[in-house]
Parts: structure tokens; sequence; C-alpha cells
């Protein structure tokens, strides 16, 4: 990911994050399973379907073409994050691989990054549930685990010069 991290977004970078993230698990060396290329099945995020698998190379164009832009923010980041994962372009790992498209875009675009850590999860689902009603939850979500990455460079002594 930091080989790429000043690159602009594309669905060849996308793609490698899934196959470098999958490759030689359990779910790799099904015949369906397509690591590093979009899904062939479809697949649910709770209760709710996503893109069909028809539609998903479409669906993945018209978003990465719509936040192609020199200057991004971070609630344009995690208005991708959650674009991204209501297309679940992939048969498995689409939360991970969104994640660390957040965590490259913030590092390209100067923002300090963050991890969404396993105690927090529960609020990174509810905000996703959330977000065409209230983007607050995920928001307040990635701020807050933004905060605890900055503490930890603060602690490190590690000046960033991001925002």
């Amino acid at each position: 990911m930091l080989k790429v991290a000043e690159e602009p977004l594309s669905e060849k970078i996308v793609k490698e994050f899934h196959s470098i993230l999958k490759r030689g698990t359990a779910g790799s060396f099904k015949e369906w399973f397509k690591v590093g290329d979009y899904k062939t099945t479809e697949n649910f995020v709770g209760d709710s379907k996503t893109t069909s698998p028809s539609n998903v190379k479409k669906e993945m164009h018209s978003l990465i073409t719509k936040y192609s832009k020199e200057k991004i923010d971070l609630n344009e980041i995690v208005d991708f994050h959650y674009d991204f994962e209501i297309i679940h372009p992939f048969q498995d790992g689409n939360g991970r691989v969104g994640r660390l498209i957040m965590f490259k875009e913030c590092l390209k675009h100067n923002i300090v990054p963050f991890i969404i850590e396993d105690e927090n999860k529960q609020f990174y689902y509810m905000g996703l549930k959330e977000y065409p009603n209230s983007k607050l939850r995920l928001n307040d979500t990635c701020l807050f685990a933004q905060d605890v990455y900055k503490d930890v460079l603060k602690y490190l002594n590690i000046d960033t010069g991001t925002k």
C-alpha cells in the first residue's frame, strides 16, 4: 500500500489490494472465488443486497471516476468508502480492502490516517448502516480512530505535517 500511496486511486490498485489480502486464504482455493478480481456471485451486507456481479465493473469505474479529484478531504474519503461498501465488489474482504483504501487515500491527501480497531467495529458497522440517513456515526468513528492514531504519533514524537 505504501508503494502506491501517492498514486491516484484506480481499479488496478483496488484489485491488487484484494489480491494481496486474499491470496493463499481458504477462499482463494474455491473455483468461484476470484482473488484480485470482482465477484462472480451475489453477496450481501447484513440483510442488504449489494451490486450485482454484472454491474460491479461499471459501478466501480463510475465511483473511482467521480472520486478522482486533485484535492480530497476526509469527508470525501468516508463518502467513497460507504459507496465502495455498498457496491461490495469482491466476494469477501470488502471491508478490509475499503479500510485499506481509506488509509492510502489519507496518506495521499496529507490527512492523518486511521485504523478502525476491533473494539470500535460495532460503531463502524452501525455507521455504515445509518449512513444514508445520517453520516454522523461513521464520520465520528473515523475521527475518533484518527485521534487515537494522532496520539500514537505524538507519543512516538512523529511529526507528520498532516492535517
